[in-house]
């Protein structure tokens, strides 16, 4: 939805061009067939940088999204929250 900003937009983008980076790091470590456990380790932190992004996104969503859709009235905002949650935390 175009106009859908959150308080904290642009430090989920900066860490999400932090995550991409990384990403393309160990891409660059495997072509250069680096230590798979180097690897595994630098897989996990971007993992863990991803989760925390998806944290981030999630707090934003609750404190704007949904205490308007509570305000509101609005049901289906609240089921669309519980979907989101369960897939975020599969």
């Amino acid at each position: 939805m175009k106009g859908h900003r959150h308080p904290h937009h642009k430090q989920i983008i900066n860490r999400m061009s932090r995550v991409i980076g990384h990403a393309e790091a160990i891409k660059r470590m495997l072509e250069e067939e680096k230590e798979c456990s180097d690897i595994l380790i630098q897989i996990a932190a971007v993992k863990s940088a991803l989760n925390n992004v998806g944290k981030l996104v999630l707090k934003d969503h609750i404190n704007h999204c949904i205490v308007e859709a509570v305000e509101t009235d609005d049901t289906a905002a609240l089921e669309q929250l519980d979907e989101a949650i369960d897939k975020f935390i599969k």
